[in-house]
């Protein structure tokens, strides 16, 4: 079998050294001192022990994260600024987006009853019924008969104001109610119609306001 492995290489077999090596033929046994291929020499360097290059690249790596960090550090204070300027700014828009509250009408008063929508002059030249002066808070204070038109004062102690009524009127009639300088005035318009009554004028004392009424025949009244 020696042989055949010898034929087959072309060379006979060594016989192996006593410390289990092989030895080649001829000066192929000083191959490893050489460097030649099999052997010990400087081949077996390993790769990772390389001069020089690896040094620089470190240093360079090393000034990029700290260029890094710093940028990190930069941005995170921009994020902080803006959220606190975000959230102040929210604040005061949230402030100017808050409703007002509706101030208070220059005839209203908090002590009225509920429904009523005036006192006192800012009852002048309103609708009675409209602010909520009439109904169980007016009274008749005074009357006269025209005809057989009825005029009255009506005087409402809450609202501070007083206007005048005709009933059993006729289209054409017209009723006045005057305090002072101040006067208010309404007509029947339609036919059929019986009723009127004037814008309010404001008043403290009913004793205070005229009623008028001037028929469509001419005919006129009042109650002082």
């Amino acid at each position: 079998s020696g042989a055949s492995r010898g034929g087959g290489w072309g060379v006979a077999a060594s016989p192996s050294d006593p410390s289990g090596r092989s030895r080649g033929a001829g000066t192929s046994g000083t191959s490893g001192t050489s460097g030649a291929p099999g052997g010990f020499g400087p081949a077996g360097t390993p790769q990772d022990a390389r001069p020089g290059g690896s040094g620089s690249s470190g240093g360079g790596g090393g000034k990029r994260r700290l260029t890094m960090f710093l940028a990190g550090v930069v941005g995170a204070a921009v994020v902080v600024a803006a959220a606190f300027f975000l959230t102040s700014g929210g604040d005061e828009n949230a402030a100017d987006d808050r409703p007002s509250t509706p101030a208070t009408s220059a005839g209203s008063d908090p002590d009225l009853p509920p429904g009523v929508e005036c006192s006192g002059n800012s009852c002048t030249g309103k609708d009675a019924e409209v602010m909520g002066c009439s109904g169980e808070l007016v009274q008749t204070t005074d009357s006269v008969t025209v005809g057989t038109t009825q005029v009255e004062v009506r005087y409402s102690e809450t609202c501070g104001a007083a206007w005048a009524r005709i009933t059993a009127a006729a289209q054409g009639d017209e009723v006045r109610v005057s305090v002072g300088k101040t006067k208010q005035a309404a007509t029947v318009e339609t036919v059929g119609d019986t009723t009127a009554y004037t814008p309010m004028v404001a008043v403290k004392d009913a004793g205070d306001a005229t009623a008028c009424v001037t028929l469509a025949a001419g005919e006129e009244g009042c109650t002082q």
